[in-house]
């Protein structure tokens, strides 16, 4: 967040100083909108879009496939976040986005059968690894899986989480 000024972002948007200032009253009020922006088209969305998805099992597989593969090759931005973290404005965030992504798939996973603490287990295990895997994007992407492979990564993945 250090490097997030006011001037040098006008410049590289091609507008003025003055014109950021008649959308944001200053610069916390544009990370708060940035953050608000990025927990809804990334949290809020993804788990509306999954909403008319049976539950259990299929929609878990739905969303593995969508954030492995389908959405696979784009970091999420939660690793850069956590680098901010101790601005309070991201530390409320990203605590909160990252309570209901666990939150959720804890909740998917017991519609798949699993008990409660479980299925706690295995969600947070499954969000650490979708965090890994944004890693391994950003560093090494041809390190990952692709074509088939992805498919085959969907089902190990299914296959670690519901078994």
């Amino acid at each position: 967040m250090a490097g997030l000024a006011i001037e040098p972002l006008a410049k590289s948007l091609g507008t003025t100083k003055g014109s950021f200032y008649w959308h944001f009253r200053d610069r916390e009020e544009l990370i708060s909108a940035a953050l608000e922006r990025w927990e809804n088209e990334e949290t809020d969305a993804v788990i509306a879009m999954l909403g008319p998805l049976a539950g259990g099992r299929s929609r878990l597989r739905e969303l593995i496939t969508a954030i492995f593969v389908t959405h696979g090759e784009v970091p999420d931005r939660s690793i850069g976040l956590a680098a901010a973290a101790g601005h309070p404005a991201v530390e409320e965030v990203l605590e909160r986005v990252t309570r209901r992504r666990i939150d959720y798939l804890a909740e998917e996973l017991v519609a798949a059968g699993l008990g409660e603490g479980e299925a706690r287990h295995r969600a947070v295990l499954a969000y650490t690894s979708y965090l890994g895997y944004s890693t391994l994007v950003r560093s090494t992407p041809g390190a990952l899986p692709r074509g088939e492979q992805a498919a085959a990564f969907v089902d190990s993945m299914m296959r670690l989480l519901t078994s």
